[in-house]
């Protein structure tokens, strides 16, 4: 698991090889990779929306950005946490992601909350000794 907390607003990822979606005989690789976002701070925050940045073993990048997640835009008090499990696809056996979300205050002041960055490993990624 990845953790990190910014402005008191903890993500922690938990990242899955899915082995049945995955075809490595066509360059297929599926992650699927669980979410917790929880509110360790005194006000309540909204998730407006989202930036990942997600990187192939041969170095390829791509950006996603978008409202929410998983069509939502989820509140949370304090003390409260929002779970959800989304994916990615990979044309290589190994990547890595990264990103933020944008969240909204109590007075409409817009922050960015940290994703760590999390490793996609498969079982078919090539151990290549330095």
């Amino acid at each position: 698991m990845y953790s990190q907390t910014t402005r008191s607003i903890t993500v922690t990822v938990k990242p899955t090889f899915l082995e049945d979606q995955s075809s490595p005989a066509d360059d297929h690789y599926v992650w699927a990779y669980q979410v917790q976002i929880e509110n360790k701070g005194d006000d309540a925050v909204t998730l407006r929306n989202r930036y990942w940045c997600i990187t192939d073993s041969m170095g390829r990048v791509q950006e996603v950005r978008g409202a929410g997640v998983v069509g939502e835009q989820p509140c949370l008090k304090p003390g409260e946490s929002f779970e959800y499990t989304s994916g990615t696809p990979l044309p290589t056996p190994s990547g890595i992601m990264s990103g933020s979300y944008e969240m909204e205050g109590p007075n409409g002041e817009l922050f960015d909350v940290i994703v760590p960055a999390f490793s996609l490993d498969s079982p078919h990624e090539v151990a290549r000794p330095n």
